[in-house]
Formats: structure tokens, sequence, C-alpha cells
């Protein structure tokens, strides 16, 4: 650290932002060495769910000082609640803009600017903003870092008391007190690795004077988001306004009811092969990636103009001379997202020369954020809940299989994808055949969208299925905020109750390139919604 305490020009406290990150892993290790540091996924839930109750104290624009929060309704939580359970283990994706409490889970200040009043400025902060967002109360669960040297000799309420009366200082709980909060109980076992406080915490209070009572939070008691996913026949067709007739006539349909996306299968644009004279797999693969601007010029006027978000199947895009399946999210608002093919199957390669992405990534809509598999991606269970883990409520696998059992191991994967994480999961396949079309002569597929299997949920965890080997687009509405009170209080919890003390899931962080396309010199879009 290059601060020194005696010469500081500027103070700032405001929300952290993403770039502040090898700032606070500084900071967490100045701090508390041996604490496992927070992970960036973990930082950008905090981020994408609650920024403004990720704050930091910056002395001449260095991090010296963090706090963490969220809003919920502390009803929906046991009275000896855990830290993991509160803190959702650091991501945070309970919180609950409905709620009526700011609870904070973690204060920071760097060891050579204490005293210097930073933490009474965060917890200021968290004042200031628990009246600004109208909550009832702050609440803490505060460690007790010096009972294990009094614990042979009183018990934890003792201590509690003690330190309350001055006879006794806690360098925690001393320190809330002055700050204005007040004891509420003694928690049991809140945090499994604090030895010092011998397990035990103090759930602490700030009450809000300010707080309007006559303008209380109505709870959302759903959140629905309505799916279509296109069960869409492989034909022969003389061209580009062929296909293009046959897309927007299924957009119209979804649009008619309503819908917030609309899923199309993988290799939805091979039907395209059907008018261009090249048979071989690979060359065609090549001649396919051509059409590149014309179907996402074609897309994203269709989400524009029908106002819905269109998962465009996929589509073989070329990129420095690779081939690669590329999944494009058009948003009805007009921004354009892709999703490369993470596992290329062994026909992908031999047939067509496809190479793989790896970078799986997670889509903020207007319904949610949501992620997309691309057929054999969701027989990966690593890929699903690394979406999950980053906020993903509704998974889309838009797939391409040939024959029973290639569909079979998509089913039920996409299924188990759906139990296991807790989420949606909507899969779209493609039917009929193009004879004229190598590796896609013949087709089969049973689209549908499931659910997790819970009482709250459709019976089978299967919202809504279609006929098999049938064209035809299936509708259902799922809701999000069920979705929410289910990972929290459900039957069983599997997001929650992973031990992560004996299995991880590591990924290595390896972007796609960005695709350059000719749709800028065109001025259709804007190559920074490209991503």
């Amino acid at each position: 650290m290059n601060l020194n305490p005696d010469n500081i020009d500027n103070i700032e406290v405001r929300p952290l932002k993403l770039s502040d990150f090898e700032a606070l892993l500084r900071l967490q290790q100045r701090c508390f060495q041996r604490m496992e540091p927070t992970s960036m996924a973990e930082f950008e839930s905090q981020l994408y769910q609650f920024q403004e109750g990720q704050i930091g104290v910056f002395m001449n624009k260095e991090l010296v000082g963090s706090s963490s929060a969220l809003v919920l309704d502390l009803d929906e939580y046991s009275i000896n609640h855990t830290w993991s359970e509160i803190a959702d283990e650091g991501y945070i994706r309970n919180h609950d803009e409905e709620g009526d409490t700011l609870y904070g889970i973690e204060v920071m200040v760097d060891p050579d600017y204490r005293g210097m009043k930073i933490g009474r400025r965060l917890y200021e902060a968290r004042k200031d903003l628990c009246q600004k967002l109208n909550l009832k109360r702050t609440l803490v669960g505060g460690r007790l870092p010096n009972y294990h040297k009094h614990a042979s000799d009183m018990r934890v309420s003792e201590y509690v008391n003690a330190v309350m009366d001055k006879k006794l200082e806690d360098p925690v709980l001393t320190f809330q007190l002055k700050n204005g909060f007040t004891v509420k109980r003694i928690i049991k076992n809140y945090l499994p690795d604090d030895e010092e406080s011998c397990y035990y915490a103090t759930l602490m209070e700030w009450v809000n004077l300010e707080y309007e009572h006559t303008a209380p939070k109505s709870k959302v008691s759903s959140s629905p988001a309505r799916i279509c996913c296109v069960q869409y026949k492989m034909r022969k067709i003389k061209s580009f306004d062929d296909f293009a007739q046959q897309i927007e006539y299924f957009v119209d349909v979804a649009s008619e009811y309503k819908a917030d996306f609309v899923l199309f299968p993988e290799l939805l644009t091979t039907q395209l092969l059907s008018f261009v004279g090249e048979k071989r797999p690979g060359a065609a693969a090549r001649e396919l990636s051509k059409f590149t601007d014309q179907y996402l010029e074609f897309f994203n006027e269709m989400a524009i103009r029908y106002n819905v978000n269109i998962i465009g199947g996929s589509h073989f895009t070329l990129e420095n001379d690779q081939v690669y399946n590329v999944s494009y999210l058009f948003h009805r608002d007009g921004k354009i997202d892709s999703q490369y093919k993470i596992h290329v199957t062994p026909s992908e390669r031999q047939w067509w020369g496809v190479q793989p992405g790896s970078e799986p990534k997670v889509f903020d809509t207007d319904r949610g954020r949501v992620a997309i598999n691309i057929c054999y991606d969701v027989e990966f269970p690593e890929l699903a809940r690394h979406a999950v883990d980053n906020g993903a409520q509704i998974l889309f696998v838009p797939y391409c299989t040939d024959e029973r059992h290639g569909f079979t191991r998509v089913r039920i994967t996409a299924q188990a994808r759906a139990i296991e994480n807790q989420i949606y999961v909507a899969i779209a396949g493609t039917v009929g055949n193009i004879p004229s079309v190598p590796n896609m002569d013949i087709q089969y597929a049973q689209s549908a969208i499931f659910t997790p299997s819970d009482f709250p949920f459709s019976r089978d965890g299967i919202v809504a299925i279609s006929e098999e080997n049938t064209e035809m687009g299936v509708i259902a509405d799922v809701d999000l905020e069920v979705l929410r009170r289910t990972r929290h209080s459900g039957t069983v919890t599997p997001l929650k109750d992973r031990r992560k003390d004996l299995y991880s899931i590591k990924f290595n962080k390896i972007s796609d390139e960005k695709i350059i396309l000719k749709m800028k010199e065109k001025g259709l879009t804007d190559p920074e919604n490209l991503s």
C-alpha cells in the first residue's frame, strides 16, 4: 500500500465497480489473510444483484475500506440463520427488492487506516442507503472476536452483557454499539470457521426512524416469463426469402401469444444449403457462413418488429478462417449477444470442421438472466452450474439430433440440469429432412420446457411438451419469483446444499474473440452490442 495516512487529499465513498475487483482482493488479503478470497463470479453477481449495497471508501483513489449488503425479508429465514444462508455463499442471488431489511454481510477496513473513521463511514453509508430505499432497518451478524479469551469463564450471553455494560471491550461488538446498533439476539454457528468467536455472532439492528409505515412494500407474488419453443421442420427451399418467410411465421405466432422468448433449434440455417450447390460438408459450412450478415440483419429486425427476444437457433460462423457453431440472442431492444458452442461432437468435427468456443456466458434480458447451451453442451453439467452461479434463471438449449438416441441424451440431461440447478430449461429441435444436405438427412425431436421437480411446479417437472417429430410450437409461462422462493425454501435445495468444502468447479478465463461483422459498414448494428 503506497498511501500515507498523514497525507490524504481526497476521500470518496461510492458503490464498487467491476474495475475495483483487484483492489478488493488486495484489501481482503490485508484484512483477512486466512480468508478465502472473493471470486470474480461472486463479485460480478453482487454487482448485478445490488450494486448500491457494495460500497467502497477510497483515499487518494485507493480502496481502504469496503462493505457488502443485500435487501431481504428476514421472515423467510430461520431464527438461527447462518452467514452462508443469508449471503447465498457470497453471490447474494437471494437479494429481494421487495424486502424490508438491509442486511450487511461484510465490512473490511485496511489495518493501516483503522482509527480514521473508515468503518464509521461505511456504516453511515449503509444507514443512508437504508433510508433512501425506505427500509425498516439494517441488520448485521456481528462477530465476537474476543470471546475466546473469556469462553472458559463465562457464557456467551454473559460476555455480550459485559461488553454492553462496558466492563469488557470487543473490537466488533463495541464498534457496532457505538454506531447506534442494538443487540437483538445471539446466533449459534453463524460462521463455521470463526474459532475466535467460538462460532457465535450477535444479530445487531439499527432501526430506520424515518421509515414510512403508511407506504409498506407490496410483496411480488409472481414474475412470469412466457417462452415459445419452435419445433422447426427442415424442408427444401429455393431462397433465403423462403427461409425468412417460415421463420417470420413462427415469430409472428410467438408475438401474438405475447411470448417474451422464442427459441429456434440448432443448425437452423443449414436449411439454406438446400439451394446451395456445394455438396462437401466442410466447404458447405463455409459457404453457409456467407449468409451471416443477412441472417443477423433479418433476425434482429424480427426481434424488434415483433417485440420478442429471439434465440435464433445456431448458425455456422466463420472467424479467422475457422468455423464455429454460434447461437445468437436477439434482444427486442436491438442488442445482439452470441454464445459459441463449447463442446463439439465428433460428427460436427468430422463433417463440418467445427471448432469449439471457450467462453460460457450469461445474458441480461428484460425477463431475467439467461444462458444458452447448444445441444451437446447441455450434456456437460459444469456449464449449467456455472451459468446458475452467475445468476441464470432460464437455460435455452437449441439442439439438432438425427435419431432417438441422440435426442434422449439431450432430453434427459436437460431435465437433469433443471432439477439439480433449480432452473427452467427450454429445448427446441429440428424435424423433417433435407436429403440433399449431407449430415442433415434425418431429424428427431420433441421440444419441451422443463422446471425443477417440486410442488410449486408442473407435474413431472414438465410445463409444456410437443408431439414427437411434428412441426409445431409449444408455449408456456414460467415464474421467476416462484423459482427464487423455491431455491430458498423448496422441499430440497440443491443449490444451497452443495458441499463446497468437498468439491468445486473451476473455469479458466478464455475469451472468445468478437466476430467481425460487415453489418457495421451497413449501419445496421453497433458492434459494441455484439459479444
